[in-house]
């Protein structure tokens, strides 16, 4: 296959970019776009999915044209951020409404009637998921019952659905509509060993599904791109989820290897082999990878709000110009001064559940400052990661260490916190874009670079930073006990 290039395009919740990769990891040219997001009632997020494709084409030609064209592109890689629903008309191409994006909360009155009626543990059987509006499947029964262009589009058989790699492969492929195992994984209709979405389900939730993408691989000859769009057609050989993608570029690739991703929200993985998950303390069991149709899966924990409390503190209270100054600021103080911060702005995920907990500052006193408030916030990734960390040693995943990437993982404070407060040695790889990496990886193995996994990422993967427990006993159950306090009051 010639070109020397991965070109891998990563769909994020508030932006979108465009990345090239060579065979040994490096990124020779990087583009982004900022996503707007609408909020048109509490609780709901909303994305222009016409939008999100074409400020991810100009990114994607913006890094094509810097290496001199699409020649030098061997194949293309998508990552993207999972649960987020997108209709379109499967005629036009056109989307028939807004995306409703993973953090949108309107289906929950939705998910407690299903709960009510005890369907829980049959979809969590099923699929490893809960009832929780954070899943694709009650978004697109909410457009079916709410946007007429939807439901008309359903009536008469043009409706497509998809999440966002879907919907950015099928504008790509000029009609090519399918999805990748790890993000289908996520919608509550396909079941963990099930290669289509189950009628069951689809009836439950009242997906109709001839409106559902076919499930591939995560790599291989998936699709093709149009050669009107970057100029040569260019195969798309790796498709997966974020979080799934991450896992892969942090090299966690043997049963009970751990990453966690801060970026928008905060998001744990562990690999659990050829092995279903089954969780009984409010985890989610999930597709890691699919290849050559064998399915590797992961236990999985979720945090809504990670990332975007640093950018809340920065826009809505103007208490920092920049997310860089958190750690200067984190360092200025001995402590958060007793400030907690439970940081449920858009309810409580994993293993909570609770869609509506709200956030809560407790402790505040007349000493407590900017300072203060901000260490705090930074202090509440490590609260949640705890909980996240008890849940997993409950279901039999203990962790021996944990490896960090996104973008809040290059704050030194926050590493060192990590492993203090989880008494684990935590690393960081030098290069913390681990979700792209993961997509090249995943396009390099699908177009032939390499043989396997294990070679893309020993050839791809760089050093290393380690951050080890430095806190004593004492000072971390007195956070501890102040942080479940505050849990209580959300």
């Amino acid at each position: 296959m010639t070109g020397d290039h991965i070109l891998v395009l990563d769909a994020g919740t508030t932006s979108t970019r465009a990345m090239l990769f060579t065979a040994d990891g490096t990124v020779t040219a990087s583009a982004s776009r900022a996503l707007s997001q609408f909020y048109p009632r509490p609780g709901w997020v909303e994305h222009d999915a016409q939008q999100l494709w074409q400020e991810t084409l100009a990114c994607a030609r913006e890094v094509v044209g810097r290496i001199g064209g699409a020649a030098s592109v061997a194949a293309i890689g998508i990552a993207n951020q999972r649960e987020t629903v997108v209709a379109w008309n499967r005629d036009t191409g056109e989307p028939l409404s807004r995306a409703i994006v993973w953090q949108d909360r309107r289906t929950a009155r939705m998910c407690q009637a299903l709960r009510d009626e005890g369907y829980e543990a049959l979809v969590q059987q099923r699929t490893g998921l809960l009832l929780d509006p954070y899943f694709s499947a009650t978004k697109m029964r909410w457009l079916l019952e709410n946007e007429p262009a939807v439901a008309a589009a359903a009536r008469d058989g043009t409706l497509a659905f998809g999440t966002v790699e879907s919907w950015l492969t099928f504008r790509l492929s000029k009609g090519l509509h399918v999805s990748d195992a790890s993000n289908a994984s996520r919608t509550l209709l396909l079941p963990l060993d099930g290669d289509a979405p189950d009628p069951g389900l689809c009836a439950l939730f009242g997906v109709p599904e001839q409106a559902l993408p076919r499930i591939c691989d995560n790599a291989g000859a998936l699709a093709e791109a149009d050669a009107a769009w970057l100029g040569r057609a260019i195969p798309v050989t790796g498709l997966a989820g974020d979080q799934q993608a991450a896992t892969i570029g942090q090299a966690c690739l043997d049963p009970g290897e751990v990453k966690a991703t801060y970026g928008t929200g905060a998001f744990v993985l562990a690999n659990m082999g050829s092995t279903i998950p089954r969780s009984s303390h409010r985890l989610l069991g999930t597709v890691l990878m699919q290849l050559g149709g064998r399915r590797t899966y992961a236990l999985e924990g979720s945090v809504f709000v990670a990332g975007s409390l640093i950018q809340w503190l920065r826009d809505t209270l103007g208490l920092i110009d920049t997310a860089a100054e958190t750690e200067d600021l984190a360092r200025s103080v001995t402590s958060s001064g007793e400030v907690t911060i439970v940081p449920a702005l858009a309810g409580l995920g994993a293993p909570h559940w609770n869609a509506d907990a709200r956030g809560v500052i407790a402790g505040l006193s007349f000493s407590s400052g900017r300072a203060q408030i901000v260490r705090a916030a930074l202090e509440s990734m490590a609260h949640q990661t705890w909980d996240l960390a008890t849940a997993f040693a409950a279901d039999g995943a203990r962790w021996a260490n944990l490896r960090i990437d996104g973008g809040m993982s290059a704050n030194d404070w926050m590493a060192q916190d990590l492993a203090d407060m989880l008494d684990l040695p935590v690393e960081r790889p030098e290069f913390i874009e681990t979700t792209a990496l993961g997509a090249a990886m995943l396009a390099a193995l699908g177009c032939g670079w390499f043989s396997d996994l294990p070679a893309a990422t020993k050839a791809m993967r760089g050093g290393a930073a380690l951050f080890t427990p430095q806190l004593d006993q004492g000072q971390r159950a007195e956070r501890l006990a102040r942080w479940r306090k505050a849990l209580s009051a959300a």
